[in-house]
């Protein structure tokens, strides 16, 4: 996660990417103790350890086995470079095997929920642990260590792995089979504090307001004099990117709304009002819904959609920067969720989950360079960045709003009939979560029109009209997701608003599906 802020004096830890779809979690685990953490893939690590100089590095888990010939390991100089090491799942096999311990397969395989029992103190447990005592844990290996390197000792098992917690105090090595930096993981977050904080001794020092500076400067450094249009699409990411580019170069940028027609009631508007209002940022209003919908015209894959999207907003901001003058730059707000799942960060192993409009969706022709001010942050983040820069709590607060905008709300193809009931329906949705003071609870609450039509009966009369899919979920970064609990009398009267008011739709219902297996969005 390269900041590119190596010359902060910062405390740092660096965290060796192996492969799993969790290591932005350990990045968040570690940024919540206000220490500054970067995540490199494997192939990079000997590099960033040479020039980053962490005070602790952190192996995280992968889909690999150690025992295959060409297995991933970590550098050998960060096992003698004297600083702390922890391994999480893969990590703790890669530490084991590299360090002359033993790692086989073929045993119990252990996925999902489990109880790992503490058979020994250790500081990396103080305060949270306790010698004899069982806790729940997150697992997710068919891979155990069989046999302990020199110097370890085992501090904990589970049923399906003896040696589940491994530990050199002298070293300061320590090891889990399980993931800390999963919510399944209960106390995971505080085992994490206890090796930033205690095991390495970091102080916390890294803020928003220090990244605010450092972002700043960044900015300047890599824009210079050159002009900068930044797009605007209604989003907390977006207005934030804005704002602190704004702080950055002042006249320097451009604000471009690009209206395509794919955005919830009134965006635009309420967008136009706060920039040009508000913070009287220079800003560009381009109503280019009939581009884009006849582009979208019989488009029915997803990916399609989102990489037309993608191809238009850069060609529609390419000819805006030659109204302004010419631009060198096209500023973002790209999130670190979206590179993660686009495609694994810097190269990394991790699979890609989908590709998102403001990164695998770019076509590889760009007459502008990026800036991506926010490319390394967390959704949580991002509003904390925000209400470190001013914005008010009612644009910060707002649920994320994907860029392909209703485009991937509508699955199938595409047409302006569908998505005037969607925004409709979405309104009433919203209106009503609001009302009754539900919004701050969910990170994300949004309709969907479905691609299907049911028979129902309104008045004496038959109906054939569409089907409106509700989905509200609880997150703390978007990684991970849980469908929100609402009640049902409350589901029972959005359903009952929608189908009055809205005109088209006959059924209503509510998606009760997690992430994983699902992703938040449905497209």
């Amino acid at each position: 996660m390269t900041l590119g802020h190596e010359s902060a004096d910062h405390d740092k830890v660096l965290i060796v990417d192996f492969g799993s779809q969790v290591t932005q979690l350990i990045a968040r685990r570690v940024r919540e103790e206000g220490v500054y953490s970067e995540i490199v893939p494997f192939q990079k690590a000997e590099e960033a350890f040479r020039t980053m100089r962490p005070k602790a590095v952190i192996l995280s888990g992968g889909p690999a086995s150690v025992l295959d010939a060409s297995a991933p390991l970590a550098p050998q100089a960060i096992y003698e470079a004297g600083v702390p090491v922890l391994g999480i799942c893969y990590g703790e096999q890669a530490m084991a095997q590299q360090l002359g311990g033993k790692v086989e397969a073929g045993h119990h395989r252990e996925f999902g929920r489990a109880e790992v029992e503490i058979t020994a103190d250790s500081p990396f447990f103080e305060g949270v642990w306790v010698k004899g005592e069982k806790y729940p844990v997150w697992m997710s290996h068919g891979d155990r260590v069989t046999e302990l390197p020199e110097g370890f000792r085992v501090l904990g098992k589970a049923p399906g792995s003896p040696i589940s917690i491994i530990g050199d105090d002298a070293r300061r090595f320590y090891a889990m089979q399980f993931h800390p930096e999963v919510v399944h993981t209960p106390h995971g977050a505080a085992l994490l504090r206890n090796f930033v904080r205690k095991i390495a001794g970091l102080t916390g020092d890294w803020t928003m307001r220090a990244f605010r500076e450092e972002a700043i400067e960044k900015i300047r450094a890599q824009v210079g004099k050159g002009r900068v249009i930044c797009g605007l699409s209604g989003g907390v990411d977006s207005a934030v990117a804005a704002v602190l580019l704004h702080e950055a170069i002042g006249d320097q940028l451009t604000c471009v709304l690009v209206d395509h027609g794919l955005m919830r009631l009134a965006e635009a508007k309420k967008v136009v009002a706060m920039f040009r209002d508000s913070y009287n940022i220079p800003l560009v209003h381009v109503d280019a819904s009939d581009t884009f919908l006849k582009a979208l015209e019989g488009v029915d894959d997803p990916e399609v959609k989102r990489k037309t999207i993608g191809k238009l907003f850069i060609d529609v901001f390419e000819a805006e920067a030659k109204k302004v003058g010419g631009a060198d730059f096209l500023a973002q707000g790209t999130l670190y969720p979206d590179v993660i799942e686009s495609v694994s960060f810097t190269g990394g192993p991790s699979v890609t989950i989908k590709s998102h409009h403001n990164v695998g969706g770019l076509p590889a022709r760009m007459n502008m360079k990026l800036v991506e001010p926010l490319r390394e942050l967390f959704k949580d983040e991002v509003r904390a960045l925000g209400r470190e820069l001013g914005l008010p709590d009612m644009f910060v607060g707002r649920h994320p709003f994907p860029g392909p905008g209703l485009a991937i709300r509508v699955p199938g193809a595409i047409t302006k009939e569908k998505l005037d009931i969607l925004r409709l329906a979405d309104e009433i949705y919203i209106e009503e979560i609001r009302r009754c003071g539900l919004y701050d609870d969910i990170w994300q609450a949004f309709a969907v029109l479905l691609p299907v039509k049911t028979v129902g009966v309104m008045g004496d009369g038959r109906t054939y009209e569409y089907v409106v899919g509700l989905r509200a979920v609880t997150s703390v970064d978007g990684m991970t997701a849980d469908f929100y609990p609402f009640d049902m009398r409350f589901l029972g009267m959005v359903a009952t608003r929608i189908i009055n008011e809205v005109k088209g739709v006959n059924r209503v219902v509510y998606d009760v599906t997690s992430k994983p297996p699902g992703t938040i969005e449905w497209e």
